[in-house]
């Protein structure tokens, strides 16, 4: 398996730069045993996200690379805070 996938943990927060807001959480690991991530996206559900979109992934954080994401996926990231509450 993927060195970056192979350190994630399922409920790992899910970002697309280090420090920004969190989009989502890890849902699964390894799937059926492929080198890819499963993720919820707030407001859009699950995406899968292979190694090679994986920035990094350290202290319950998995930070992506926006460059390397299908555009669904990153509609869905623009869009996971959409149904907020300011304030609370």
């Amino acid at each position: 398996m993927d060195n970056r996938v192979s350190v994630i943990r399922v409920g790992f927060q899910v970002f697309v730069e280090e420090g920004g807001v969190e989009c989502g959480a890890v849902r699964e690991v390894a799937p059926e045993g492929r080198a890819e991530i499963i993720v919820y996206i707030e407001n859009a559900g699950d995406f899968v996200v292979p190694p090679s979109a994986i920035r990094s992934a350290h202290d319950a954080k998995v930070v992506l690379d926006p460059a390397r994401l299908d555009q669904d996926l990153l509609d869905a990231i623009a869009h996971a805070h959409d149904h907020e509450t300011p304030g609370f």
